[in-house]
């Protein structure tokens, strides 16, 4: 159907969201804002829904949120008896609005729902759909997006995102669906009164804060430390759960950014509220310069990622999610073998676009490396192998590069409340032995060698931002670089073609990965380059692997491939 006549549709109906009417009435006549809205479906995938709050099918409304639901729902009833599921929100706009909608439509189904009475974090969400033995679950976040968006994360039994053949299932489903007239709905109130819709008892949020803090490697460790934090939960679910974790494991000293503590949709002091971006903790750092902490701490909308920027003399020194990751990998595997709790063949997980100093790391203690495609839910996915077979205890941590960590097999999603314990008892350590973890950092670079790692991302909105990233994807496969900067490029890594070819010798290796449109480039040195477009967000992303003898060294070559990369795709 034309874009034109799904306007005109929209524009016909009554719409409940007053907010709506108003938008389809201020856009008349402007051909490209009507397209926008209208010239696709909302894509839904393993990541389920992410866009901008509006009209439109193209757009996360009450609607498009009722349309999804009602095909996980179709789903479930068809895969299992008296399904339920758990459903979270965080404190993005209508985050509220769109929980309820979404237990509304699952009620009407004959799906028992388990609705959180608050705003919880993402892996609250996951624990709870496995502690309620549920077979599915919703979170309602669009992560650390803008404001102008949110998202409907969709969850499987294990307390996964949900997985490519799932999400296969649930669009087909979907597809059956009448957006006005296909949705089956109950009241809310009333849904609460019968019991078809329960609120989460507070004891499960009790259950999560304790296995949470049975992750600890050292238990009291931070209690006598002197260790000076400043948290910022950028405006999102991360308040109450970090600042418990933090008062239980003993850490005295934490002050609030202010302006970024209460939930605000709106993210006004921090237009981009992801951890990942420097702006976004700026007030952090000014209160953390201000009040001499060792540490700064902040967590994004949904509490699944944190960063952390350290005390480097009177400044502040932003630390990567590859930096903290590989200190916190080191931490673990030096600790635990101490202490004598490593267990038998322990296992790390890691995506394909995360550091390979991983491997140096884990080499060293006996650790097997997984690696996997980009997306924490592969990371779950592997604890959930691990656990079929009886040997979940052999996962010992597993992360991303973009700042998401997990250190136990209690859910299976990345975790910033167990994260922000762990970074805290790390720095606490170190403390105590008179180290710093920048200085902590700089002795694993000296022993394993300087790994610097750079991302960068090209926006790509709208239908014609669709088309140019296929196409640049599809060039990169035609037309392959033979060099990039002054490294020849020496092998080839195609995840979509789930080969890996060798330049040198011409050898073709097989990837068993799940197929996924990434391509990574082996340059000379020890160089690499993956790219990908995100799953998530309108842009294709590109990471950057150098190595050299110091810092600097290696940012300068890092500077030459990502310049001359940035040509190759045309930016």
């Amino acid at each position: 159907m034309k874009e034109m006549e799904l306007y005109k549709i929209w524009s016909e109906q009554t719409l409940e969201d007053k907010d709506l009417n108003e938008e389809l009435a201020a856009i008349a006549g402007d051909v490209d804002a009507i397209s926008d809205r209208f010239y696709q479906a909302l894509e839904f995938g393993t990541g389920g829904l992410r866009g901008v709050i509006g009209a439109g099918t193209n757009r996360m409304n009450i609607y498009t949120v009722r349309q999804a639901t009602q095909g996980i729902a179709n789903y479930l009833n068809a895969d299992y008896q008296s399904p339920r599921v758990a459903i979270s929100y965080d404190s993005r706009i209508k985050s509220d609005v769109f929980a309820r909608e979404a237990a509304k439509v699952f009620a009407a189904n004959g799906v028992k729902v388990y609705l959180y009475d608050r705003l919880m974090p993402t892996p609250c969400l996951s624990f709870a759909v496995r502690e309620l033995k549920c077979q599915g679950g919703v979170m309602i976040t669009a992560s650390h997006n803008p404001a102008k968006y949110n998202g409907y994360k969709a969850y499987g039994e294990d307390g996964c995102q949900i997985t490519l053949e799932v999400a296969g299932k649930v669009l087909s489903q979907i597809g059956k669906v009448d957006i006005f007239h296909g949705v089956k709905l109950v009241d809310f109130d009333q849904a609460i009164a019968d019991g078809s819709i329960s609120y989460i008892p507070e004891e499960v949020t009790e259950k999560f804060i304790q296995q949470v803090l049975s992750q600890q490697i050292n238990p009291g460790v931070c209690k006598d430390s002197g260790l000076k934090v400043v948290y910022t939960p950028l405006n999102g679910t991360g308040n109450r759960p970090v600042r418990e974790i933090l008062k239980r494991i003993g850490i005295q000293d934490v002050s609030i950014v202010k302006e970024q503590e209460m939930p605000d949709g709106h993210f006004t002091t921090c237009p981009f509220p992801n951890p990942e971006i420097a702006e976004a903790l700026n007030l952090g750092l000014k209160k953390a310069k201000a009040e001499k902490a060792d540490l700064l701490l902040a967590t994004d909308p949904d509490c699944d990622r944190v960063g952390i920027a350290v005390a480097d003399g009177e400044e502040f020194r932003l630390v990567t999610g590859n930096e903290v990751g590989a200190l916190l990998l080191e931490y673990i595997c030096a600790q635990r073998t101490e202490k004598g709790t490593m267990p038998v063949n322990p296992l790390t997980v890691k995506t394909i676009v995360t550091t390979e100093l991983v491997d140096k790391i884990a080499a060293k203690y006996g650790v097997e490396v997984r690696n996997v495609l980009t997306g924490f839910k592969f990371i779950g996915e592997q604890i959930g192998f691990l656990e079929a077979k009886g040997e979940e205890d052999r996962y010992i941590f597993g992360f991303e590069e973009s700042y998401g960590y997990l250190s136990g097999s209690y859910v299976r999603d990345k975790d910033a409340v167990d994260a922000s314990m762990l970074i805290c008892e790390m720095a606490a350590f170190y403390r105590k032995q008179g180290k710093s973890i920048l200085q902590q950092l700089n002795a694993l670079y000296a022993e394993y060698g300087v790994f610097c790692h750079t991302q960068q991302s090209f926006v790509c909105e709208g239908e014609s931002g669709m088309e140019r990233m296929s196409n640049i994807m599809e060039q990169l496969r035609v037309a392959p670089p033979k060099k990039v900067g002054q490294y020849d490029v020496v092998g080839t890594e195609d995840y979509e073609k789930s080969e890996i070819v060798d330049k040198n010798s011409g050898t073709v290796t097989p990837i068993t990965l799940p197929k996924s449109n990434v391509i990574a480039f082996r340059l000379q040195n020890e160089a690499r380059v993956v790219v990908r477009p995100s799953g998530t967000e309108p842009k294709i992303k590109v990471y950057y692997t150098t190595t050299g003898k110091t810092s600097e060294d290696a940012a300068n070559l890092t500077k030459s491939i990502q310049n001359d990369f940035t040509k190759i795709l045309g930016f």
